[in-house]
């Protein structure tokens, strides 16, 4: 009997380092999944969503609509930087991406709970608002002029001018993400410069 205790204390005794280890082994492997998920999902500048991550999301709301039908529309909103390549070719990419997160936290902050945020290219910000009226989206649009308006950016002591444009398109029916996103840049850059308001173009019924 006394035997048999002794074994068994000597057994725990060898199997617990190698259980402690194995254990903190799978905390590494889950910790490298976790940032793997991380990397494939958000932008390393800005944090936002990445392109394909954000365009995923829309396409999967718009696709959850024709199955539940209380479901209301949404908006995308292209938010660009005119004077973003000027900046990095001036000062340097890494004021530029500096410029990228300031107006990523700017945008962040001027949405609402749920919004998504994505960086869509390397000079603009996409935002999807789900269920949002036109005024909820001219709102944000507000929110994030007079936000940037109030920034201060600079590079190595120099003033840096941020000019952006907004637009945006509204859908209430059947959608594809690439046409949203072609028709809220279209609006952008043919009105987008506007300092008091967001055009927003309504996608025709199909």
């Amino acid at each position: 009997m006394v035997g048999f205790v002794g074994a068994a204390l000597i057994s725990a005794f060898v199997a617990f380092p190698l259980l402690f280890a194995l254990q903190l082994k799978n905390d590494v492997v889950r910790k490298m999944q976790e940032n793997v998920t991380q990397a494939a999902r958000y932008d390393s500048v800005t944090k936002t969503l990445n392109g394909t991550a954000f365009a995923a999301a829309v396409e999967h709301f718009i696709d959850r609509r024709k199955h539940v039908a209380t479901d209301a529309g949404g908006i995308v909103i292209a938010v660009i930087v005119d004077t973003l390549d000027e900046i990095g070719r001036r000062y340097g990419p890494q004021w530029a991406d500096t410029v990228m997160q300031s107006l990523a936290l700017i945008v962040q902050s001027s949405v609402r709970r749920g919004d998504l945020v994505a960086r869509l290219a390397t000079n603009e910000l996409g935002i999807f608002l789900p269920g949002a009226t036109l005024e909820n989206a001219r709102d944000i649009g507000t929110r994030i002029r007079t936000g940037v308006s109030a920034a201060t950016f600079s590079a190595d002591g120099a003033a840096l001018s941020v000019a952006i444009r907004l637009g945006g398109i509204s859908f209430d029916g059947p959608a594809d993400f690439n046409q949203l996103r072609q028709l809220a840049d279209q609006m952008a850059f043919e009105r987008g410069d506007e300092s008091d308001d967001i055009p927003i173009s309504a996608l025709p019924a199909a």
